[in-house]
């Protein structure tokens, strides 16, 4: 890691140059893009400024390093930082001098931002109560670090078509998201013995996908084998011509599946006879015996570890603002055992807590958190800041939510009969919203010879070992309406006195009564 390290921070003049030639108006924006997304940098849609992404590895996060976070939030005189669902950190508006010096300490502490964007193996994902959770079946942590670790080792050496996604979930849950990777790996016990059910050519985004499951169980310690083998089978057979085309995914179409998986076995089975991938991770310790609590949150989750609890802290759209991130920190440095996981839905957990602890951690960061499922969405960060963003999702989420709470008057029954919402500011999916119980999709939409802010609606997205599915488009909509249209929906949802869910299939014509009168 430390070669690693001299290498990144060679490279940061070269990167600077790049910036420099970016404002001097020398590279085009797509050159740049395409350029600076490899070092984990974007320009703002203002085409001056610019974000960084800091590489959590797989969101699990030291108290140093949210600290050193923090320091540059501070120095560096920024509102917060943006929680994404890929369970890293953005900083947002900085200028090149402000994102090299970011970049430098950063690789100095272990925060990178190398491949966090661009053609390049991403952040591995994780379940984030992995080790902790009592419905899971072997904590998978160590192995999602380690396959993040080695994908960065070498990170300056691949030359992919386009991203690779690998996730872990360690419970049926899919919290990872394994089931719409191109790669997931979830856990199962089998005769009491550990095993990864393999999910391969899955994503999201245009032309979104499933994962085609393997039949057969893998031994834990062959997954880099199916990591590498599915890695070089990507350089192989992906499109490098045609950007639009060049995710997994796209291969599973042109090569057939069975042919795919034929393909994808053989690969892995070379990989297996070179040898030097199995993983045997040191096991991580928990503590064990905690001080319980009485009380009762939805924010609030009792661990496996008896008397040690998790909780869950979700600033609205992943906007975490710097006095708040300060109130945690100072709150963390008062407790034993606590450490930090980021979850893919731009919040954050606190785990390890003991029961007094978990009281305290909840008292602080009730301001802090969004309290109600619809508090609990999730929104890309949207333009301004993203220059491919169509629409602003931070604002119209926003906008929802002080729609309801005005309509409701400090009841927040219907806030917690909707489910949580997934918005994406365009087409992309980087707020997932196609496996959302409701999502929402940024365009612009000709309307009475205008072209008019819109969202498309998705319905009955869902994610989960054996009930992931994509969700049905009911259409697009003006921005102005969503607010009242989904009221609408959250009111027949609460007075039926059942979950979202249960509440569509029972009802499925109920949606489409009240959102067809809406319809542009």
């Amino acid at each position: 890691m430390e070669k690693l390290k001299e290498v990144l921070l060679a490279d940061i003049p070269n990167f600077r140059e790049q910036c420099l030639k970016f404002l001097n108006r020398e590279s085009s924006k797509m050159d740049y893009k395409g350029f600076s997304g490899g070092y984990g940098v974007y320009a703002q849609g203002n085409q001056e400024s610019f974000m960084i992404r800091l590489r959590v590895s797989s969101g699990v996060v030291s108290r140093e390093q949210l600290r050193t976070i923090y320091d540059f939030v501070k120095e560096y005189n920024l509102d917060g930082i943006h929680l994404t669902t890929r369970q890293a950190i953005q900083l947002h508006n900085l200028d090149v001098d402000s994102v090299c010096k970011i970049m430098e300490e950063g690789i100095k502490k272990d925060i990178f931002t190398r491949g966090s964007g661009g053609n390049y193996p991403r952040n591995v994902g994780l379940s984030p109560l992995s080790g902790v959770d009592p419905d899971e079946a072997f904590d998978v942590t160590p192995y999602a670090v380690a396959t993040d670790k080695y994908f960065m080792n070498k990170i300056t050496t691949y030359n992919l078509p386009r991203k690779l996604k690998v996730s872990y979930s360690s419970s049926k849950k899919d919290e990872a998201h394994c089931t719409v990777q191109d790669l997931g790996f979830i856990a199962t016990l089998k005769d009491n013995k550990p095993y990864f059910s393999v999910f391969v050519g899955g994503g999201l985004g245009r032309n979104p996908a499933v994962g085609l499951e393997l039949e057969e169980l893998i031994d834990p310690s062959d997954a880099l084998y199916y990591v590498e083998g599915l890695t070089k089978l990507f350089m192989d057979e992906g499109d490098y011509k045609n950007k639009s085309k060049a995710r997994v995914r796209y291969m599973v179409s042109k090569l057939g599946k069975d042919l795919f998986l034929e393909k994808f076995r053989e690969y892995v089975k070379r990989e297996k006879e070179k040898g030097s991938l199995s993983l045997n991770p040191v096991p991580i310790e928990y503590p064990d015996l905690g001080i319980e609590t009485q009380i009762k949150d939805p924010r609030l989750f009792n661990q496996k570890q008896k008397g040690f609890y998790s909780v869950y802290i979700h600033p609205i759209g992943g906007q975490l603002l710097r006095t708040d991130l300060e109130k945690i920190l100072n709150e963390l440095d008062k407790t034993k055992y606590a450490s930090v996981r980021l979850a893919m839905t731009e919040g954050i957990y606190l785990i390890n807590l003991d029961g007094k602890e978990a009281e305290r951690i909840l008292d602080i960061s009730n301001s802090i958190s969004g309290n109600t499922s619809l508090e609990k969405s999730v929104s890309c960060i949207g333009v301004p800041i993203c220059q491919m963003g169509v629409q602003n999702s931070q604002k119209n989420l926003r906008s929802i939510i002080d729609y309801f709470k005005k309509q409701t008057n400090g009841d927040n029954t219907i806030l917690n009969a909707m489910p949580r919402i997934y918005i994406s500011g365009c087409q992309n999916s980087c707020g997932v919203h196609q496996i959302g119980g409701i999502g929402l999709t940024g365009k612009m939409k000709k309307i009475d010879g205008e072209l008019t802010d819109a969202f498309e609606l998705y319905v009955d997205g869902e994610f989960g070992l054996n009930k992931t599915r994509l969700g049905n488009s009911l259409g697009d909509f003006k921005a102005s309406d969503l607010p009242e249209i989904l009221f609408d929906i959250g009111k027949s949802v609460a007075s039926s006195g059942e979950g979202f869910y249960e509440w569509l299939y029972k009802n499925p014509s109920e949606v489409i009564s009240i959102t067809s009168k809406y319809k542009v």
